[in-house]
C-alpha cells in the first residue's frame, strides 16, 4: 500500500477526484458536505489495476484549516497537487507547495482539474513552473476531469507510476504512528488513527501513547480487520489502557524505549527562510508552539512548548499563524544539544553543526562525547563500532582526554596516597556509570582493591630502605615474620607500610603478619616435600616459624587451593600439575 495526501487552493476538486478514483466519499462530516468544502482531513482508497492498493489523505485547501491540512500532509510519503484549469494556481496552492517542500516532499503528481471547464494548458504551465523552484520539479502531469471522467485512466497509470518510485519503508524499525484522528466506539473503546510510515504493528503489542502504556486492541486497514499492518499504510487501532480525553491530534504512538522526548533541540534551516523568535512547529500530525534563538546563519536552537518524540533528520516547518505563512523548513540535527552558558558557545556550536549536512553517529559522539547504544539509536543514528564498555560508546578524542584528565589526578597525588577509588574517578571527571571510570584505567595506571595508583610507583628512599631491611632480615629465616613492634622500630606503619604493600614490595596474610612477596610461593614448595597429611605443627616445624605465622600463612595456601584440609587438624597438598 501506498499512502498519497492531496494539496491545492480551496475548491479546486481535490476531493471530487479522489471520490471519482475511489468511488468513496473524503469528507467525513456532514457540515463538510453541506458547504462543499474540506475543513478536516478525509480518508478514502482504491485498488489500481495494476493491484497497488492506494490510500488518500483529502486535506482541506482553505487558508483558515492549514494546520490540518500539515497534519494530514506530514506524514505522507508523497502528494497530489490538484490546480483547477478554469482557475489556475491560487494562494493557497502556494501556501501549499511551500509546506510540501518545506516538509521534504520529493515523490508526487501534478493533475490538472475541471478540464472540461477551461483549457487545462495554461494551468499545466503555470504550475509547472512554480513547481520548477522545489523539490518537486520534474513530477509527471495529467489531465483530468472529475465529472466527465476524462483523463482518470491516464491518472490511475501515473499513479502507479508514483506508487512504485516511493522508496521501501524500514518495516522492522521502531514504530512511530502519529496520530491524526481520536474517536470511541461502543463495545471497542479508544480508538485512533494515522499514517504508519515505518515498522510494523501487531495485534498484541505495546505501544507508548503519550506517556500511556497501552496495548494492540485491534487492527483495520482499509476498512479490513488485521493481526498485523507493516508500513506503509493508513491504520485505525484500536487500544486498551487509555481514554479518548488522553489523546489527541499530534500525539505518536511509540515502540516503548525506541524513542527520545526532545524538548530543546537544534535544527539546520532551509537557506531561503526567515527566523523568527516564535512560530508553530509543525512535525507528523503535531502543532507545537517554539521559541527559536539563533545560532548561526543557518542553524537556530528550538525550545517546544511540549516534548515531541523526534529524531535527527526529521523534517518539519516553522509556521506563523499570526500572519498566516511558512516561516522556514527545517531539518533536525540534535535532539538533545548541551546548554549554551558561555560567551560564544552559541557561534561554537553553529560552527560545529555546520561541519556536517545530517549527523551520524561519529558526529553526534563528537558532540556528546559519551552516549549508549541505544542513546544512539533512540536519536536516529545506531551505533557503528566497538563501545569502550558495556553499551556505552565515546568519541575517540573526547576518551582519550578524559584517560589523560584521569592520569593527570592520580599522578599529582602524595607518594603515600592510596589512589583514588572508582566511584571517586567518575564523580571527579563527571562520567555517567563507574564502569567508564574503570575503562579509562591504563598504563601508566593500575586498578587494584577498588583504587586507581600508578603503575610500578616506586618508594620513597625511607620505606624502600626499611624494606630492605626487613628483606635482609628475612633472607635466612623467610617465614620469621617480624612482630609490630619491629615494623614500628623500622617505620612501616600507616601509610608506609600500605605504600609498601601497594608497591607489591611486601605482602600481608594476616594482621601485623607481613612477609616478602614470595613468601607464599616458597612455602607452598615446602609443604609439598612434608608427608601427607599434615598438621599445623607439622607446618610450623617444616617452615621454622611460630604459631602466629603458620597459622594464617595455611588459610592463605588454603585460599588458593596449594592447601586442603581433611579434617580440623590435618591438610593435604594439592598434586603438581
Amino acid at each position: 500500500m501506498q499512502v498519497i495526501a492531496t494539496a491545492g487552493h480551496v475548491d479546486h476538486g481535490k476531493s471530487t477526484l479522489v471520490r471519482a478514483l475511489t468511488g468513496m466519499e473524503p469528507d467525513r462530516w456532514a457540515e463538510e458536505r453541506r458547504r462543499g468544502m474540506t475543513i478536516d482531513l478525509g480518508f478514502a482508497w482504491t485498488t489500481l489495476g495494476s493491484g497497488e492498493r492506494i490510500a488518500f489523505v483529502d486535506v482541506p485547501g482553505h487558508e483558515r484549516f492549514v494546520t490540518n491540512m500539515l497534519a494530514g500532509v506530514g506524514p505522507c510519503p508523497a502528494v497530489m497537487v490538484v490546480v483547477a484549469a478554469d482557475e489556475g494556481w491560487q494562494a493557497q496552492s502556494a501556501e501549499h507547495l511551500a509546506a510540501l517542500d518545506a516538509l521534504g516532499v520529493r515523490h508526487g503528481l501534478l493533475v490538472v482539474t475541471r478540464a472540461d471547464l477551461a483549457d487545462p494548458e495554461p494551468a499545466l504551465v503555470q504550475a509547472r513552473n512554480h513547481l520548477e523552484k522545489t523539490g518537486l520539479a520534474g513530477i509527471d502531469s495529467v489531465v483530468v476531469s472529475g465529472r466527465t471522467g476524462q483523463g482518470l485512466a491516464e491518472l490511475e497509470a501515473a499513479l502507479a507510476r508514483l506508487a512504485a518510485a516511493i522508496p521501501e519503508p524500514d518495516t522492522e524499525g521502531a514504530v512511530r504512528l502519529w496520530i491524526d484522528r481520536v474517536f470511541t466506539i461502543t463495545g471497542a473503546g479508544t480508538v485512533v488513527t494515522g499514517t504508519l510510515s515505518g515498522g510494523s504493528l501487531r495485534v498484541g503489542d505495546e505501544l507508548d501513547a503519550g506517556g500511556h502504556l497501552v496495548r494492540v486492541r485491534g487492527l483495520q486497514t482499509l476498512g479490513e480487520k488485521a493481526e498485523q499492518v507493516s508500513a506503509t499504510a493508513r491504520v485505525a487501532v484500536n487500544l486498551r489502557g487509555v481514554d479518548r480525553d488522553d489523546l489527541s491530534r499530534g500525539t505518536a504512538l511509540l515502540t516503548p524505549g525506541a524513542w527520545m522526548p526532545a524538548q530543546v533541540i537544534d535544527v539546520r534551516l532551509d537557506p531561503d527562510g526567515n527566523q523568527r523568535r516564535e512560530a508553530v512547529l509543525h512535525v507528523g500530525s503535531a502543532a507545537v508552539p517554539v521559541r527559536l534563538r539563533a545560532l548561526g546563519a543557518g542553524t537556530a536552537r528550538l525550545t517546544l512548548a511540549r516534548p515531541l518524540p523526534l529524531r535527527t533528520g526529521d523534517r518539519g516547518l516553522l509556521r506563523d499563524p499570526g500572519r498566516r505563512e511558512i516561516v522556514t523548513g527545517l531539518r533536525v540535527l540534535d535532539i538533545r544539544p548541551a546548554p549554551l552558558r558561555r560567551r560564544g558557545a552559541a557561534a561554537a556550536r553553529a560552527a560545529a553543526l555546520d561541519e556536517v549536512d545530517l549527523p551520524d553517529s561519529a558526529a553526534l559522539l563528537r558532540w556528546h562525547g559519551l552516549l549508549t547504544g541505544a542513546e544512539l539509536a533512540a536519536m536516529g543514528c545506531p551505533p557503528g563500532g566497538a563501545p569502550v564498555v558495556g553499551d556505552w560508546y565515546a568519541d575517540p578524542a573526547h576518551w582519550s582526554s578524559l584517560g589523560g584528565r584521569l592520569a593527570d589526578q592520580v599522578s599529582r597525588r602524595p607518594p603515600l596516597d592510596p589512589g583514588i577509588t572508582v566511584d571517586a574517578a567518575a564523580q571527579l571527571l563527571g562520567l555517567p556509570d563507574r564502569r567508564l571510570a574503570e575503562a579509562l584505567v591504563a598504563p601508566p595506571l593500575v586498578l587494584e582493591a577498588g583504587r586507581i595508583l600508578p603503575a610500578g610507583r616506586s618508594l620513597p628512599p625511607p620505606i624502600a630502605e626499611a624494606v630492605a631491611e626487613l628483606a635482609a632480615e628475612l633472607a635466612e629465616r623467610p617465614f620469621h615474620a617480624p612482630t609490630a613492634e619491629r615494623l614500628a622500630e623500622l617505620g612501616l606503619t600507616g601509610k608506609a607500610l600500605a605504600a609498601a604493600l601497594r608497591a607489591g614490595a611486601l605482602t600481608s596474610i594476616g594482621k601485623n603478619v607481613v612477609l616478602l612477596p614470595d613468601a607464599l610461593d616458597r612455602a607452598a614448595e615446602m609443604l609439598a616435600r612434608l608427608p601427607s597429611p599434615f598438621t599445623v605443627s607439622d607446618a610450623r616445624v617444616a617452615l621454622d616459624t611460630s604459631r602466629r605465622v603458620a597459622v594464617p600463612l595455611l588459610e592463605s595456601l588454603d585460599a588458593r587451593g596449594i592447601t586442603r584440609r581433611t579434617d580440623n587438624e590435618l591438610r593435604t597438598c594439592r598434586p603438581h600439575d
